[in-house]
């Protein structure tokens, strides 16, 4: 079912439960007035009988005679009877009707003073009238065929009006429902219209400042954010099918140009050292493209365990030792002694903190003149703070925001070996374990990398 229906719905038996809830109430409290109001009056009623039936002393039942002869009487169905003390009848308006009164009921009425009954056959009021020391037991009976009536055209009138009602909130209920889900059904349509060869130039159009304008707003966002996802994505695939094109289109014409015609034993150990070069090359990058793919993953896809930062980092110096060939150093200071090693302790995944800080200790020995890394280990209350020093050619100030980016690689850096895929590694490695890494350099003045990780 449709929401819009669904909301029709929920609004019309809403609607429909609170208006038959008020309509029985409005009837319930209607007939309790009939009944109390009609009651009252008998029970004046049978008060007045007593009061005229009793005068100096004496029940003068002829006056009441008289008075039912003539307009006395004008209750629907009315029956009076009139005991005395001793329970005899002394008068009844039944004739010709023999008049069964239970003893119960006149003990009852002449202890409690006053009898109330109500039947299908109407309402009974008795009383025990004192006066003049004089006493009579009077029971008046009566249908309240009027009161009924109204009632009767009450309940009428409530149900036509309920049925009328319960179409118009059906009318009315789909009628809003439809108004507000159309911005609803517009976000559906222009959503549905949304593909990848039209997803950077369109957006939904929502207005207005309510939970529906927001979730436009919102989804807007997400366009946006897949949109600049897909951009990365392509200049990903772009980037990195030039970037082993080149060293294959290298090897592939080397090999070639080497097989054209005989060469001399020299020859082909210089070409294949220069294939072997690019071949490196080309597994640097392979790797480089692996390791981007991992630090692409969520959190929760790899295990952390407490990992100690500074015996990381000393494993970390000897392992870009032995992968550098020319003579690289990797100095590290510790700016304070910790007092306790959760300061240098931080919840990570080593492998990925292994290959974190091995591409900023190597950017470091490769661009210094001297091949020489400068580690300071440092900490606060939160974080432990790692910086990578080199006194190399520095980046420029217009490139120090792109620098971060998957093949970005300064203008400065072209004639260095490289593929631009290390800091880009680095940051995503970084925001795995909710740290940060930041930049600070001038160009040939070197550059100081800074990571922060939370300790324990």
């Amino acid at each position: 079912m449709k929401i819009k229906y669904k909301i029709a719905l929920y609004y019309t038996l809403s609607a429909a439960f609170l208006l038959i809830a008020f309509a029985t109430l409005a009837y319930y409290f209607s007939a309790q007035s009939r009944r109390a109001e009609y009651l009252d009056r008998l029970e004046y009623r049978a008060r007045s009988i007593g009061s005229v039936i009793i005068e100096n002393d004496q029940v003068q039942i002829g006056l009441l005679r008289k008075l039912d002869k003539t307009t006395f009487q004008d209750l629907y169905r009315e029956t009076i009877l009139v005991y005395n003390e001793r329970y005899d009848l002394l008068y009844t308006n039944m004739k010709d009707t023999a008049v069964r009164t239970q003893k119960f009921l006149l003990d009852y009425i002449k202890e409690h003073g006053q009898y109330i009954r109500t039947n299908n056959e109407g309402e009974t009021v008795g009383v025990y009238y004192t006066e003049d020391n004089v006493s009579v037991l009077v029971l008046v009976s009566s249908f309240d065929k009027y009161g009924f009536q109204n009632l009767q055209n009450l309940q009428q009138i409530i149900l036509i009006e309920l049925i009328v009602a319960v179409v118009l909130l059906v009318g009315i209920g789909y009628f809003f429902a439809r108004k507000m889900m159309q911005p609803i059904d517009r976000l559906v349509e222009q959503a549905d219209s949304i593909n990848a060869n039209n997803l950077q130039d369109t957006r939904v159009a929502i207005k207005g400042k309510d939970e529906i304008a927001q979730l436009g707003a919102n989804f807007n966002t997400m366009l946006q954010r897949l949109s600049h996802s897909f951009d990365l994505q392509k200049s990903f695939v772009s980037n990195a099918s030039h970037e082993l094109r080149t060293p294959l289109a290298a090897i592939i014409s080397q090999l070639q140009v080497t097989l054209a015609k005989g060469r001399s034993g020299e020859e082909y150990e210089a070409v294949l050292n220069s294939v072997l070069e690019d071949a490196e090359g080309l597994s640097e990058l392979t790797n480089g493209l692996l390791q981007l793919a991992q630090s692409e993953l969520n959190r929760h896809e790899f295990i952390f365990t407490p990992v100690r930062i500074d015996e990381l980092l000393i494993d970390t110096a000897d392992l870009v030792r032995l992968k550098r060939k020319e003579n690289s150093k990797v100095e590290m200071q510790f700016m304070k002694e910790p007092e306790q090693d959760t300061l240098v302790t931080c919840n990570g995944n080593e492998s990925l903190l292994k290959v974190l800080f091995i591409n900023l200790f190597d950017n470091a020995c490769k661009f210094s003149e001297d091949h020489t890394a400068r580690v300071t280990i440092d900490f606060n209350s939160r974080y432990i703070l790692i910086s990578v020093k080199d006194n190399g050619i520095g980046i420029a100030a217009d490139e120090q925001d792109k620098i971060f980016e998957p093949f970005f690689r300064g203008r400065n850096a072209q004639a260095t070996r490289g593929h631009g895929l290390g800091l880009s590694i680095c940051k995503k490695i970084v925001q795995l374990h909710e740290g940060q890494i930041t930049v600070l350099s001038e160009d040939a003045k070197g550059t100081v990398f800074t990571v922060q990780l939370p300790h324990l």
